[in-house]
C-alpha cells in the first residue's frame, strides 16, 4: 500500500463521482497563488463534511481555521439560504484569500470570516449568543484542540456534529510516549471523546492525497 495508489484512488473518486467544479477548482487555485499552504480538505472529505450538514439540518455552523475558505465553501453550499457560517481565521492574508474565494461562490451573506485567534473570538461568539451551532469543523492549530473542542461542546445543542480534522498524526495518536504537541492534544481529544458524558464519538483513520491520517467526530448527547 502506497501514497501513490492512495492518491490514485482519490482521484478515481473525485472524477466518477464529479466532486470537482469551477468555483472549487477556482479556490484551490487562489490558495496556490496566494502562497497558502496545500493542507485543505480533499474534494471527498469536503463532500463529507456538506452530507454531514445536510443530514444534521444544519442551519448554524461553526468553523475553527479557514485558511483559504474551500471547506468553508463545502459546508455553506450545504446550508439553506437564511443559514449562517461563522469560520475563524488567525491568519489575515489567509482571510483574505478565503474572503474572495467565498465571494466567488456566491457565499458572502451566508459567510462569515473572523480574523484573529480563535480562542479569543470563541468567548465573543458567546457573549453575543451566536450559538448553538448545529456542525462544527475543527482544522485549526492543532495544539489547542482540546480547548475548541470544549468551547464546540459549550456552544452546542443536543444532537450537534462535532468533527475535529488531522486527530490520528500518521499514526501518532497510538504513541503515549510521544512529546509531540500535536499528538498529546490528540490523544487528550480521544480521551475526552471516551470520558465526556456530554458527547459520543469516535475516530476514523483516512488515507489519500493527503497521506495517513484521520478525523474524530461526537455527536453532542
Amino acid at each position: 500500500m502506497t501514497q501513490e495508489l492512495w492518491s490514485a484512488v482519490d482521484h478515481y473518486i473525485d472524477d466518477e463521482l464529479g466532486l470537482t467544479d469551477p468555483v472549487l477548482e477556482a479556490a484551490l487555485a487562489s490558495n496556490a497563488e496566494g502562497g497558502l499552504p496545500a493542507i485543505d480538505v480533499t474534494a471527498a472529505q469536503g463532500k463529507l463534511l456538506y452530507m454531514l450538514a445536510m443530514l444534521a439540518g444544519a442551519r448554524r455552523i461553526l468553523e475553527i481555521g479557514t485558511l483559504g475558505g474551500y471547506s468553508t465553501i463545502w459546508m455553506g453550499r450545504a446550508l439553506p439560504p437564511n443559514g449562517k457560517l461563522i469560520t475563524l481565521e488567525f491568519d489575515p492574508k489567509h482571510a483574505a484569500v478565503a474572503k474572495s474565494n467565498i465571494e466567488g461562490a456566491g457565499l458572502s451573506e451566508i459567510v462569515d470570516v473572523r480574523v484573529g485567534a480563535a480562542l479569543d473570538s470563541l468567548p465573543l461568539i458567546e457573549a453575543e449568543k451566536g450559538g448553538p451551532f448545529d456542525l462544527f469543523f475543527i482544522d485549526a492549530d492543532k495544539v489547542n484542540n482540546p480547548n475548541y473542542f470544549e468551547w464546540a461542546v459549550r456552544l452546542s445543542r443536543p444532537g450537534s456534529i462535532i468533527i475535529v480534522d488531522n486527530v490520528v498524526r500518521e499514526g501518532g495518536l497510538a504513541d503515549a510516549t510521544s512529546e509531540d504537541a500535536a499528538i498529546r492534544a490528540s490523544r487528550k481529544v480521544a480521551e475526552l471523546l471516551g470520558s465526556d458524558p456530554r458527547v459520543d464519538g469516535t475516530v476514523i483513520q483516512t488515507v489519500g492525497t493527503k497521506g495517513y491520517d484521520g478525523f474524530a467526530i461526537a455527536m453532542v448527547v
